[in-house]
């Protein structure tokens, strides 16, 4: 679907030669022109609804930042659209709430995984299938971190669509499955808990791209349940740094 016939995707407003293989996906569309700093010459190329976009260049190779929005409806269809144009290679980069105790506010999560808790995935592949992050951008975000020196864990994050069925469960008409479930999550060595991973990954397999996510845990509601220190950290340079060393080593090899 177009907005018009020079081949201009309905939602993100981009057409071909808009954005580079490589494309960064935060949430928040304020946090696109942040990441776009670290780009050398980068132009805003598109803001229409939720969909802000940069593109530049990292190590001479033509590189993106579009914001997907909130939830997985909205990053798979940014995702959609992007691949359409040209783009090949994604990382999400957002925030985390720990779900592991081992997870402390101002860590870095990488995704190798995500429980499919939301509702966009199931539109693209059964159940069954797992939400996988692609091996290559995973294995740069982790040499990336490493190189920084940053803490940092990989595993399995859950993916939700409702941001206060996590931190309000009582109060919900369904609060025996989202409680009975988290118990299950954080049984099962669960990281921590976020928004578009299970939908991007999903959708990534369905369109054979690959796609990795890394994120800034805020805070950690289990270490506070528990009486355990739990800094709270909002700013996400630390993630951002990750995710642009990552696509300097992936455009090294």
């Amino acid at each position: 679907m177009k907005y018009s016939d020079n081949g201009e995707q309905y939602h993100i407003g981009l057409k071909n030669g808009d954005v580079g293989k490589y494309v960064i996906l935060p949430g928040d569309p304020k946090r696109c022109e942040k990441i776009a700093q670290y780009f050398d010459d980068p132009k805003l190329v598109g803001d229409r609804r939720e969909f802000v976009t940069y593109t530049g260049y990292l190590n001479g190779e033509k590189v993106s930042v579009t914001s997907t929005g909130i939830g997985g409806a909205s990053a798979s269809i940014a995702l959609e659209e992007l691949v359409k144009i040209g783009a090949e290679k994604f990382i999400r980069v957002g925030t985390c709430g720990g779900i592991d105790l081992d997870v402390k506010g101002g860590d870095i999560v990488i995704a190798t995984g995500a429980i499919r808790m939301e509702g966009t995935s199931k539109e693209y592949a059964p159940i069954e299938f797992p939400a996988v992050a692609n091996l290559d951008i995973t294995n740069a975000l982790v040499q990336s971190a490493k190189n920084l020196d940053y803490e940092f864990h990989t595993g399995v994050v859950q993916c939700k669509d409702s941001f206060y069925g996590q931190h309000d469960p009582e109060r919900m008409p369904v609060s025996f499955e989202l409680q009975n479930k988290w118990e299950a999550w954080k049984r099962m060595g669960c990281l921590a808990s976020e928004m578009e991973s299970a939908a991007l990954f999903i959708a990534g397999s369905f369109l054979r791209v690959k796609v990795g996510s890394v994120f800034l845990a805020v805070a950690n509601q289990e270490r506070e349940k528990q009486g355990l220190e739990n800094p709270v950290v909002h700013d996400t340079d630390k993630a951002i740094n990750v995710a642009i060393e990552a696509i300097k080593i992936l455009i090294k090899e």
